[in-house]
């Protein structure tokens, strides 16, 4: 699984956690009944945002039942199906393809290795096949993906420090456009092509400059290019960029005119916003903004001091080091979810009933990290243990950014 939308079942009111399963599910089996079992790997959360757009868009849900999965405590669930998880299905499958031959190119980890590198060429040139195959069943010509991927690299070699980072971010914003209009061409709803197109560029951009954010300090170590470090720009302004492209999207959702926009509302705007929260938490940039339409992220009250203004154009809330003694006195410890034993947990999960796999850094192998994940998956530990040891690597992982105590945590209207 991989992507930057990941929210938590608790910040999805009502069955908006249920049908965002239903559409993850959905993608993960149009990937087997396609192109067999191994497929089902380039399952993500981002893509299903795919599939959520076309029944979003349609007048009546398309589901069928899918029999007991461990991914979900081996319980039977509604899934969804149709040309939405098959276009889903295909973006995944070109996308993924795309990542691993950069990872080649790169020689990243094991992908440096000449024997990896030859097999991860040929599952490539095997994904890249098998999505250009769905996509010319549905209508959506996957070239537009692949000549973006294309062009990357050539577009990076030419960039130095004082060019403008969206330069670098204008090829995933360009096959993320596709993406997202050809949803609308799926729905047989031609008004919505423009708004969703420009709704995609600006989720390629956030998720383009996440990703550079993210892998900022491994590619300085590394000695790797970074569209930030490569153009000299600077964290504030990334933010910056990122904020504004968050904004754009719900604009752009706003001119689109849907069946049901609840879950892609939820996704594509107040997800999107903790996503980039989250990807910028790590470098000390932590904010709690109130995006528009009055509707205010699940947390602490606001504070007595208020918010700072902050340098980017967000609003801060004032913190103190951890232990440090407040208005009234120390602060309480923070809750530990993450001990070797059983934790506290929610009535309605009941995940503590089951052994946790210890915390500290255990790597695994491949298969003994795939048994891993699937127990912490099937157990509710990625989801309600913060932090989870990673599957693979052991080390600690967010779970969720929200308090798992609240129930409805995106009563909006906006």
């Amino acid at each position: 699984m991989f992507g930057i939308l990941r929210p938590c079942r608790h910040r999805l009111p009502g069955d908006l956690a249920k049908t965002w399963l239903a559409h993850l599910c959905g993608l993960c089996l149009a990937l087997r009944d396609d192109h067999g079992q191994f497929a089902r790997t380039v399952t993500n959360y981002d893509g299903l945002v795919i599939s959520a757009l076309v029944e979003a868009q349609i007048p009546a849900a398309s589901r069928r039942t899918a029999g007991p999965c461990a991914l979900r405590g081996m319980r039977p669930a509604s899934v969804a199906e149709g040309d939405g998880a098959r276009l889903a299905a295909a973006v995944s499958l070109v996308l993924a393809s795309a990542k691993v031959r950069d990872h080649v190119e790169d020689g990243d980890g094991v992908f440096g290795r000449r024997p990896v590198a030859g097999v991860a060429r040929k599952v490539a040139n095997r994904w890249a096949k098998q999505g250009g195959t769905t996509g010319a069943d549905i209508g959506f010509p996957t070239a537009v993906l692949l000549d973006a991927v294309g062009r990357q690299g050539e577009l990076e070699s030419g960039l130095a420090v004082g060019a403008s980072v969206l330069t670098a971010t204008e090829p995933t914003e360009t096959a993320t456009a596709a993406a997202f209009a050809h949803t609308a061409v799926l729905a047989s709803r031609p008004e919505n092509v423009a708004p969703l197109s420009e709704a995609g560029r600006l989720f390629g951009r956030v998720a383009h400059l996440i990703d550079a954010v993210e892998d900022i300090d491994t590619d300085a170590a590394a000695g790797a290019w970074n569209p930030l470090t490569g153009t000299g720009t600077t964290l504030i302004e990334a933010r910056r960029l990122c904020d504004d492209a968050v904004f754009g999207v719900r604009l752009a959702l706003a001119e689109a005119d849907f069946r049901d926009s609840a879950l892609v509302h939820a996704l594509l705007v107040h997800e999107l916003g903790v996503a980039v929260d989250r990807a910028f938490r790590v470098h000390g940039m932590s904010v709690h903004d109130v995006p528009p339409g009055g509707w205010q992220r699940p947390g602490p009250p606001m504070p007595p001091g208020g918010y700072q203004q902050h340098p980017y154009g967000g609003h801060q809330q004032q913190h103190r080091p951890m232990g440090a003694p407040g208005p009234q006195g120390p602060p309480p410890p923070p809750p530990h979810h993450h001990g070797g034993g059983r934790h506290e947990k929610p009535s309605r999960c009941m995940c503590w009933r089951w052994p946790t796999l210890e915390l500290p850094p255990k790597r695994r192998g491949v298969l003994l990290g795939c048994v891993a994940c699937l127990y912490e998956c099937g157990t509710c530990q990625m989801c309600c243990r913060d932090p989870y040891p990673g599957p693979w690597s052991g080390k600690p992982r967010e779970s969720c950014d929200c308090d798992c105590d609240c129930c409805s945590c995106c009563d909006c209207s906006c």
